[in-house]
């Protein structure tokens, strides 16, 4: 179904029980009832006539484009629109087209690490930021009490950018779980220095997957929910996916201009499913993307299910690319509602039987049909090295290890490589004891990274419990939002010399 105007689509759950949610209510609640997650009611088609009309457009007009094809100018008029869009990627980003495609030997990278925390994350954090805002303050504007809770939780880098995303916004708490131990120190340190009171960052004694089962289990407790007003920036939430759709095509225009190529592929690093479901919302939508490839490190559920049927859940395993640390990939959810036609009935019973087992197998005909969509492929330590290695020696160019993980994906399944784009989805510097192990020594790092070592950590220590996490936010949230982790000059001196040193950083750009 379609909006009023039959132009733009509403939104429902996949797993049946809500249907046409507004964008606005599928932002600020993240989650739908009973555990499914919102999408499109459809997906807005363009022709051939629109892309072209798209193809010289910069990336701040190419988002504008985009996301107002899937919200109703009712609810968020253009004007507004485009200021959430320039006001999302404007003087934070150290690369005026957010986004450059750069060509490394015979390898195209995507380079999507020149936000404010040097990883992909920021694409859609920074605008999901602003978004959050402008609808609490237009609630309050008519006389709510609008206020949000948001719980998220991070295998490194979501935490870093929700987090720059959402400090110092009215009416907004942000509450981050990372597995404690299990996360880059750099990446810890972008989360933990942060002094703003509505910050709180939290180590819990678990895995990534422990951490994103606390999130769900916390909105599905809905007396909670509604008591904290919780909100979710982990990529359940669609907005996210919409902004990230932009830089599928952005990097497709400016490729095949160059190349002259109509048919290009991207290779995605892949955890939680959210990067490159985006890749597949494009094609849908039109851009004649060929294959995308869904590249996994040593937890490989995704592969083993693109190549054998079996979603499968195993024990997580530490790895040098922690961010792609995830057995259970939160958005796969989505793509598994449309494998089967978009049937709600359905996907409740596959995700019902997933939960009590940890299984779901599929064959035959439906397994064709999902390999039709999405190439595989699992690459381990020793090939991460090897290419990081090999790379940097070739051509001074420095991957992260899960950006190396796509660039070995796409050398995996065979693809032609100046037909495929491949996305770097963090900078090298943000993982220097992985890559280390393949370069050393390492070039120093960008500065507003390594002023962060001399910076003290905000944080708090909670076991893996759904009740000692809720407990801790009712805590908090009672105090008024100011963080029992402690706010001090310590912190506020902290917080002048990292704006000092990002501002220089942008001025010598």
């Amino acid at each position: 179904m379609a909006s009023s105007k039959g132009t733009y689509p509403q939104y429902c759950s996949t797993r049946g029980g809500m249907k046409d949610a507004s964008f606005e209510h599928v932002v600020m609640s993240g989650l739908a009832p009973g555990g499914g997650l919102f999408v499109p009611q459809f997906v807005p088609k363009l022709s051939a006539a629109d892309l072209e009309q798209m193809r010289p457009m910069s990336f701040q007009e190419l988002a504008f484009a985009l996301m107002r094809r899937f919200v109703d100018p009712d609810e968020i008029p253009s004007a507004d629109l485009e200021r959430l869009v320039q006001r999302s990627y404007s003087s934070q980003w150290r690369d005026s087209s957010i986004a450059p495609t750069v060509r490394v030997g015979d390898a195209l990278i995507m380079e999507l690490f020149h936000g404010p925390t040097f990883a992909f994350k920021d694409v859609a954090l920074q605008f999901l930021g602003n978004l959050f805002e402008f609808f609490l303050t237009r609630r309050r504007q008519r006389g709510e009490e609008a206020r949000l809770a948001i719980l998220a939780a991070t295998s490194g880098d979501t935490g870093s950018a929700a987090i720059s995303g959402l400090r110092g916004k009215d009416y907004v708490d942000c509450f981050v779980l990372y597995p404690n131990g299990r996360v880059s120190e750099i990446q810890e340190q972008q989360m933990a220095t942060v002094p703003d009171a509505n910050i709180h960052c939290i180590a819990i004694d678990g895995t990534f997957d422990d951490a994103q089962a606390i999130v769900k289990g916390a909105f599905k407790d809905i007396p909670f929910r509604d008591e904290v007003q919780l909100g979710a920036v982990n990529s359940i939430n669609w907005a996210r996916i919409l902004a990230q759709i932009t830089y599928y095509f952005y990097s497709y225009f400016r490729v095949s201009g160059e190349t002259g190529e109509t048919r290009l592929n991207f290779s995605v690093p892949t955890g939680n499913f959210g990067d490159i479901l985006a890749g597949y919302y494009a094609r849908r939508m039109g851009l004649p993307i060929g294959d995308l490839i869904v590249a996994t490190n040593e937890n490989d559920i995704l592969d083993r299910f693109f190549s054998q049927g079996k979603y499968h859940k195993r024990e997580n395993v530490t790895t040098l690319a922690p961010s792609m640390d995830i057995c259970i990939s939160s958005n796969f959810e989505r793509f598994l509602f449309h494998l089967c036609d978009d049937n709600t009935e359905i996907l409740a019973g596959w995700m019902s039987g997933f939960e009590k087992t940890g299984e779901l197998t599929i064959e035959g005909a439906l397994l064709a049909k999902a390999k039709r969509e999405f190439l595989s492929a699992s690459v381990h330590k020793t090939e991460v090295l090897e290419l990081i290695r090999s790379v940097h020696a070739k051509h001074q160019y420095l991957l992260c290890p899960h950006s190396a993980i796509g660039v070995a994906a796409t050398i995996k399944c065979g693809l032609p490589s100046l037909a495929t784009i491949n996305l770097a989805t963090a900078h090298a510097a943000k993982f220097p004891d992985a890559v280390s192990l393949a370069v050393n020594p390492l070039p120093d790092p960008p500065e507003a990274l390594a002023v962060l070592a001399n910076l003290p950590l905000r944080r708090s220590f909670l076991p893996n419990s759904l009740e000692r996490v809720q407990e801790f936010m009712r805590e908090d949230l009672k105090n008024g939002g100011t963080s029992k982790q402690g706010s001090s000059w310590t912190w506020i001196v902290a917080a002048a010399v990292v704006g000092l040193v990002m501002a220089r950083a942008f001025i010598q750009q």
